[in-house]
């Protein structure tokens, strides 16, 4: 049996290790970790922030009553924890290695950007060499759930790692699942986001058809919400949808982002991803048309303008 499964939490056999985590680190400020460390250090933790954006941590530093840093291996050295949230595959190689230089044996870095399986993979040997855990991490629930501390968060990575890092993950998070070897956090991120694509699309589309029938839409959606056409997009965005409302969270260049991971992933695994492709190329319509930098459930604009 691989080493990362089956996962069961250990509270008693962990207790001594989580007594002694109290320094922490985040690298990246952005709408999801800028609340995301404010939970840690809200739960007593000593945090330490990095941010490319120096005002920025600064900002945070002032609210939450923490440390900054000026570069990822300044804030990396002596955590036991350092957590990290930024933008890309590239972010992500740039800033992990500086970190990993300053880290010491033993300590344990999370990546809950969302990335490649390959890169995950990559950093995984990097930090092994290095007797340094690592977690691939991804999250989902958007700014509300980093605001809220309801974020759901997919993992990769071997179990003792996990073990030690779940209650302190949990902090901000109301769910944390292991779900394999390294690399298995950003490909769970990835059906998360197939999944989410074609819904919104699915929705748009049911308001579009609703409105040019000539029929109340938000009364249908009082019904239809309780059966089985109900979805979180659906509770939450529908009604914003039909108010022409684009501004809540996550945007859609962040989400032709994730779905390029996925469709490269998918040329990888020989799957096909035909909603996803034909999906993704609506979002590149809402980009032309100014929308970049609304939110997902903005794939409505381009059916009724």
């Amino acid at each position: 049996m691989p080493e990362h499964l089956p996962f069961q939490y250990n509270w008693q056999k962990n207790k001594e290790y989580l007594m002694t985590i109290r320094k922490v680190s985040f690298l990246g400020l952005g709408v999801m970790g800028y609340p995301m460390a404010g939970h840690l250090a809200k739960a007593g933790y000593d945090v330490t922030v990095y941010n490319r954006t120096t005002a920025k941590a600064e900002r945070w530093k002032a609210q939450f009553e923490g440390h900054l840093a000026l570069s990822p291996a300044q804030a990396s050295e002596g955590a036991d924890l350092v957590f990290m949230c930024v933008g890309n595959d590239h972010d992500v190689h740039e800033v992990a290695t500086q970190a990993i230089s300053a880290m010491r044996n033993g300590s344990i870095l999370v990546d809950h950007t969302t990335a490649s399986a390959e890169v995950a993979r990559e950093l995984y040997k990097t930090c092994k060499d290095r007797n340094i855990g690592f977690l691939d991490a991804p999250v989902s629930g958007g700014q509300a759930g980093a605001e809220n501390g309801q974020l759901t968060v997919m993992v990769g990575g071997d179990s003792d790692v996990f073990a030690k890092a779940k209650p302190i993950i949990d902090v901000f998070a109301r769910h944390s699942q292991l779900l394999g070897e390294s690399g298995s956090g950003q490909l769970a991120k990835m059906m998360n986001q197939i999944c989410i694509a074609g819904i919104v699309q699915g929705l748009a589309e049911a308001l579009h058809f609703g409105q040019q029938a000539g029929i109340d839409c938000k009364q249908v959606i009082e019904v239809i919400s309780k059966g089985a056409a109900q979805s979180w997009q659906m509770e939450n965005r529908a009604a914003t949808m039909l108010d022409g409302k684009y501004d809540f969270g996550f945007a859609v260049d962040w989400m032709r982002k994730d779905l390029a991971i996925a469709l490269a992933e998918a040329r990888r695994n020989g799957s096909t991803l035909a909603l996803t492709a034909l999906v993704d190329q609506y979002y590149a319509d809402v980009q032309k048309a100014g929308g970049s930098r609304w939110d997902t459930s903005s794939l409505l604009t381009r059916l009724t303008r």
